[in-house]
């Protein structure tokens, strides 16, 4: 186990405590992991919607990065944090007001770089969107004793 797997299996249980951007944004966490691999289900809340009834392709960009890092922290070692350095959205048809698959893999994994990739799935297993990121890893901090602050 790493922080990282603990995190995710922390996550799973129903009164997980939510980072306040999840509980702002209402992203809803993960309903599964497993090596390399994670998958949440999520519905649209109305006011998410676009005036024609399309889902706003930035929230589903913001769902991504979350998925994407919830994927990397399948693989990413215990002595190492990382951030997102690299987003990319292929949106591939018009999203609506219908619940969504996210599914999000491990594609390539370095000391220093995570490749992760995810597929936005309606329920009848139409894609809707894919996306791709890559995760640097960094030393892992303890404490910021070091660090100046100015004013």
């Amino acid at each position: 186990m790493t922080w990282a797997t603990e995190r995710l299996d922390e996550i799973l249980k129903p009164d997980a405590t939510r980072p306040p951007v999840v509980e702002t944004l209402g992203m809803g966490l993960i309903d599964a992991w497993g090596p390399g691999w994670v998958r949440k289900s999520w519905t649209p809340h109305p006011s998410l919607l676009n005036g024609d009834g399309s889902l706003f392709g930035g929230y589903l960009a913001a769902l991504a990065d979350q998925v994407l890092a919830f994927a990397a922290m399948t693989a990413v070692a215990d002595d190492v944090h990382f951030r997102t350095v690299n987003l990319h959205m292929q949106f591939v048809k018009v999203g609506r007001a219908h619940p969504l698959t996210i599914e999000a893999r491990v594609t390539a994994a370095t000391r220093q770089l995570i490749t992760v990739e995810a597929d936005f799935r309606r329920p009848d297993g139409e894609l809707i969107a894919r996306a791709s990121a890559q995760q640097v890893t960094t030393p892992k901090m303890t404490a910021f004793a070091n660090l100046a602050v100015e004013t």
